[in-house]
């Protein structure tokens, strides 16, 4: 029986619709059309990670200085899921 192809669990993927990238100069680049014979490594790209959601309170004393966290949030923080980031901040009334 002949050996399968090195690629042919991508290849099948891609031919089903996956989204395929190939590793070149260290960094992972869409590929419409893969030179399945060439020297690059392949994956599925994958899924992004989703954004993270907190919430938080935030408020001064009438001494101008912070008040301790209680349970009415009035924050909301996003944060990038690939990055850590922060993406947006909302004021919750």
């Amino acid at each position: 029986m002949k050996k399968p192809h090195k690629h042919a669990e991508l290849i099948k993927a891609w031919a089903d619709g996956a989204v395929i990238e190939a590793l070149d100069c260290g960094h992972w680049y869409e590929c419409v059309t893969p030179d399945w014979e060439g020297g690059y490594k392949f994956r599925i790209k994958p899924e992004p990670k989703p954004d993270v959601v907190r919430y938080t309170q935030a408020f001064m004393t009438s001494s101008g200085t912070w008040g301790e966290p209680s349970q009415f949030d009035n924050l909301k923080l996003t944060f990038d899921g690939e990055t850590g980031e922060l993406k947006s901040a909302e004021v919750l009334k």
